[in-house]
């Protein structure tokens, strides 16, 4: 059996043609294919606003500038999570805090959420943001969440970047019903991939204004007609300092033809799921818990077993690349030099130390599958 990685793009014939056609035109940057991106994510979720950008990490950081954290605000997040939630806090100079674990679902904790936020009240160091993350494709409770919000007056970014083409209480992800922003992944590995990529999703036309704005140098044309007077049509102005986090038309339109194939992929990750399911339920391992209130895009399938690396081993050796998902960041270097250590979130720590992420992509077999569940009961058996 050839390598099976965790997770793998799906580039068809018209994926590649739709590149190639930018390729052949005269804008391979800041034509209309990025605009026409943004507006298909729109139609997908139902937001009112989406600013395209070159990654999730880029989108991350606009959306905590656009809600003006800097130096002294305070950011939570869950530890299970890639690092970029929490970098991209640090580049606006907050002080990053973290939220343990739902052991059902490994997103962020409700109740854990209620009890530290009470804590922080008391001790006046409420968070300015709150970055609930939609862990392998189910959703967060976010009403919850919000709810939280408008008493204790925080904002919220939902960190979304495994759960396009998912739900929450029957509205699309990135909705944006419960947030103030709502970011998504392109990266290769997720479900719908630019190459690179992201978006930040808003129903705030100011916010959606000041992200835009700040990707693209902070520069603009939206000027006061005498100025164009004094200098010409080619005048802009540089209103204030921002960054080059423009998405190329190239990955644009690789976007806009993934997408017109999400329902597709969101429907085989759901056949590859309940096959895991069926074929690993007698097996001594936790599966996947699913929330009545939530459509999992099933961007992982993950699974808990005992002596994890043993088995992770076991099938690494037999070409099954699998993967974990996460070190809890609180354990990363950068963040123990802050004072983070271990059993400061023993949910997401024991959590870890059990936590396999198994093959899930598109075109993933049924005998490709039932060579991972084969070879994964050689190591539980």
């Amino acid at each position: 059996m050839q390598n099976i990685p965790y997770g793998r793009q799906s580039i068809n014939e018209e994926d590649i043609q739709s590149v190639v056609e930018v390729l052949r035109s005269d804008f391979l940057t800041q034509g209309q294919k990025v605009p026409e991106f943004e507006d298909s994510l729109c139609r997908l979720t139902g937001a009112s606003h989406a600013v395209a950008v070159n990654s999730a990490t880029s989108a991350l950081h606009l959306a905590y500038l656009a809600l003006n954290v800097k130096e002294g605000d305070i950011v939570w997040t869950t530890p299970n999570t890639f690092v970029a939630t929490a970098n991209a806090a640090r580049f606006c100079g907050a002080k990053v805090d973290f939220v343990d674990i739902d052991p059902r679902t490994y997103n962020m904790s409700v109740d854990k959420l209620k009890e530290k936020l009470q804590i922080a009240k008391e001790q006046k160091r409420l968070p300015k943001v709150v970055t609930p993350v939609h862990f392998s494709g189910q959703s967060c409770q976010m009403k919850e969440i919000h709810d939280l919000a408008n008493e204790y007056g925080f904002k919220i970014v939902e960190d979304a970047s495994h759960a396009i083409g998912g739900r929450y209480q029957n509205k699309p992800v990135g909705s944006c019903q419960y947030s103030d922003i709502c970011i998504f992944s392109f990266h290769p590995v997720k479900i719908v991939t630019t190459g690179e990529g992201g978006a930040a999703l808003t129903n705030d036309r100011e916010l959606a204004k000041k992200m835009r704005l700040l990707s693209t140098h902070h520069t603009t044309k939206e000027l006061p007609a005498d100025k164009y007077k004094v200098d010409g049509p080619w005048y802009y102005q540089q209103t204030g300092l921002g960054f080059n986090y423009r998405l190329t038309d190239m990955q644009a339109a690789l976007g806009i033809s993934q997408l017109k194939r999400i329902d597709d992929f969101i429907k085989r990750r759901h056949e590859i799921a309940h096959k895991y399911e069926y074929l690993l339920k007698d097996l001594p391992l936790v599966r996947p818990f699913q929330l009545p209130e939530s459509f999992n895009s099933y961007h992982l399938y993950v699974i808990r077993v005992q002596k994890r690396d043993e088995v992770f081993d076991h099938l690494n050796k037999n070409n099954i690349k699998v993967n974990v998902h996460y070190i809890p960041v609180h354990l990363q270097e950068y963040y123990k030099e802050q004072g983070f250590k271990e059993g400061d979130f023993p949910e997401a720590e024991k959590y870890y130390q059990e936590v396999i992420s198994l093959p899930m992509y598109y075109n993933l077999t049924d005998e490709e599958i039932e060579y991972v569940v084969k070879t994964l009961k050689e190591a539980l058996l």
